[in-house]
């Protein structure tokens, strides 16, 4: 049997995903951190920039947690170099972007994903098992909402992004994915005020109405002005309904409660978690699908293309929001 060797990795972006990469890559057997950019982690080589970083011959792959403006630039580059991507979420900002991040991959022949890592969520995951029982796909409804804490504090780019783009994107690549289809048409409104007020030019709030090339609608909601004392950070549910059923998945409580004199929180710990020390969870299961495809060659479950959609629906409701018209999705 031959045995394959480690995958080298190295990180574009260490902050707070970066340094959630670097974490779980350290507990993948069969993957090291070998390069960052900018920023020491570990005991990896530190290169000034991406491009110093993707010809240095440290790396075989490269993972990419930069603010999302960012992200198709350094695909391209790295794909060019022959080097695997996993990037973070969105996959880029404009259809343009996406398409030029694709067709670098695709003439490469490179391993890359897009980490929607809620299509490792157990019961998210099942759902898509259960929907051969919930029959053609009739409607949609998710939910992403934030505290405040995340575009005033944990990000310091929010301006360059919007509560639909952070959130949402989540949400329209799962529910395209539960439906087995694609959106064709947006009509989206956004709301401004609260963070306009605190001098961050970005939506509180936005609403998307989609529909689907079957005949399936589905309204994606996001915001990120929730106060700070809401029990926990995001809020995230989701509703499908077809001719023959419906599921619903909430995953706000995530199984435990805990109360303090600091407040009543839920633990998140069906994405991120720690088991006796090693890290567990969707976003592991993620990552680590992502290292064993690249050292296979193997497919991804999320294909670039599948990601270039969810920016392309993005994009278009944004341009919704923008003009008050529906928009159809390029």
């Amino acid at each position: 049997m031959t045995h394959l060797p480690k995958l080298r990795v190295g990180i574009i972006g260490t902050g707070i995903m970066g340094r959630g990469h670097a974490e779980v890559l350290a507990a993948h057997p069969d993957a090291e951190l070998t390069a960052v950019s900018r920023n020491p982690l570990g005991e990896a080589a530190v290169y000034s920039g991406y491009r110093e970083l993707i010809a240095s011959g440290d790396v075989d792959a490269v993972s990419i947690t930069t603010p999302d403006h960012l992200h198709a630039d350094m695909m391209v580059a790295a794909a060019e170099a022959g080097l695997h991507i996993l990037v973070e979420k969105p996959f880029t900002t404009t259809v343009a972007d996406a398409d030029r991040a694709v067709a670098a991959i695709r003439r490469a022949g490179v391993v890359a994903m897009c980490l929607f890592n809620h299509r490792w969520v157990p019961a998210y995951a099942q759902a898509k098992e259960q929907m051969p029982l919930v029959g053609e796909p009739v409607v949609g409804y998710a939910r992403k909402d934030d505290t405040i804490f995340v575009p005033t504090e944990m990000i310091r780019w929010a301006d360059q992004t919007s509560c639909a783009w952070f959130l949402s994107s989540h949400d329209i690549d799962l529910v395209s994915w539960l439906f087995a289809d694609r959106v064709a048409e947006v009509f989206a409104t956004a709301r401004y005020g609260k963070l306009r007020g605190l001098g961050i030019e970005t939506p509180d709030a936005m609403q998307i109405q989609a529909r689907f090339s079957r005949g399936a609608v589905a309204t994606f909601e996001s915001a990120w002005i929730y106060p700070n004392t809401f029990p926990t950070m995001v809020d995230s549910y989701v509703t499908v309904a077809g001719e023959d059923g419906v599921i619903q998945l909430d995953r706000q409580k995530e199984n435990i409660q805990l109360a303090t004199a600091r407040g009543y929180t839920y633990p998140r710990n069906m994405l991120q978690r720690v088991v006796h020390g090693v890290p567990a969870g969707a976003y592991r299961d993620a990552i680590h699908h992502f290292v064993d495809c690249a050292r296979t060659g193997a497919e991804p479950l999320i294909s670039v293309e599948s990601s270039r959609d969810v920016t392309a629906v993005l994009a278009a409701a944004h341009e919704s929001a923008r003009t008050g018209r529906p928009v159809t999705v390029a």
